[in-house]
């Protein structure tokens, strides 16, 4: 269970998510994530990396009850400063770092993918930022990436999800597969970069960095200062108790 990582062949690092059952990152997570990611990237060997998951998603957001156990807001600190290190460690990763999605793809995984160089998606993949259902905000910069804006902005007041059928035919999905090909669709990706002469994949890396319209890091920052907010003003508290008391009377069929 953690963060694993795996030569798969030359110039293939993959790095796997798993936090079963549904891959809800502790702050720890986050953190391992981030430097697992930049120690792959750091490798003059790493011409590609593949970010995957095992269990029932991709990835299912932060762990909310680790938040939940602190009678402060020490936890919630750590957890945005987590999540800001992961999606930077995507984002700036020497290599091109290919996303393979599976299930759902919630709040956090959303600023993984986002920030990904490219998304693979099973046919059962979903993806959405029920943050607004949990009091808080965050990752629509990354959401952004993935829809058009007056969509992006829809799923986000709405907490709905998008398939990967959708994303695809918007083109940031690059291709939907069956999930048990989920992995060689992948590693057959990842090994037409790998193929490439290192020195040049790097640079473009760089380079399309460079180019990009949107500053990720500065924009995802300030979202996060209105979950804070929301958080100081007890908010977050009041929405997070209410959801769960739904959520308890819906399995106890009420």
């Amino acid at each position: 269970m953690g963060i694993n990582r795996h030569t798969e062949s030359s110039g293939i690092e993959v790095v796997t998510i798993d936090y079963p059952p549904v891959n809800a990152l502790p702050t720890a997570g986050w953190f391992e994530l981030a430097d697992t990611v930049r120690a792959a990237g750091r490798d003059p060997e790493t011409r590609v990396v593949v970010l995957r998951a095992d269990n029932r998603g991709f990835n299912a957001g932060v762990d909310i009850k680790e938040i939940q156990r602190d009678s402060g807001h020490n936890a919630l600190i750590d957890a945005n400063h987590g999540c800001y290190d992961a999606f930077s460690a995507i984002y700036e990763c020497q290599v091109p770092v290919i996303a393979a999605v599976q299930g759902f793809c919630l709040g956090g995984g959303i600023g993984l993918v986002g920030n990904a160089d490219v998304i693979i998606a099973s046919d059962d993949a979903t993806f959405g930022l029920p943050e607004v259902e949990r009091g808080a905000l965050g990752a629509a910069t990354h959401l952004a990436r993935l829809v058009p804006q007056h969509l992006m902005r829809t799923l986000f007041y709405t907490a709905s999800t998008v398939s990967a059928q959708q994303l695809h035919h918007f083109g940031s999905v690059y291709k939907v597969v069956p999930r048990a090909e989920l992995d060689s669709a992948a590693l057959e990706l990842a090994k037409n970069i790998a193929a490439k002469d290192g020195r040049v994949i790097r640079a473009a890396k760089r380079a399309l960095n460079g180019i990009d319209v949107q500053d990720v890091h500065r924009s995802y920052r300030f979202e996060q200062g209105f979950t804070f907010e929301l958080n100081l003003a007890g908010v977050a508290d009041e929405i997070r108790a209410r959801f769960d008391e739904d959520l308890a009377a819906k399995r106890e069929g009420k």
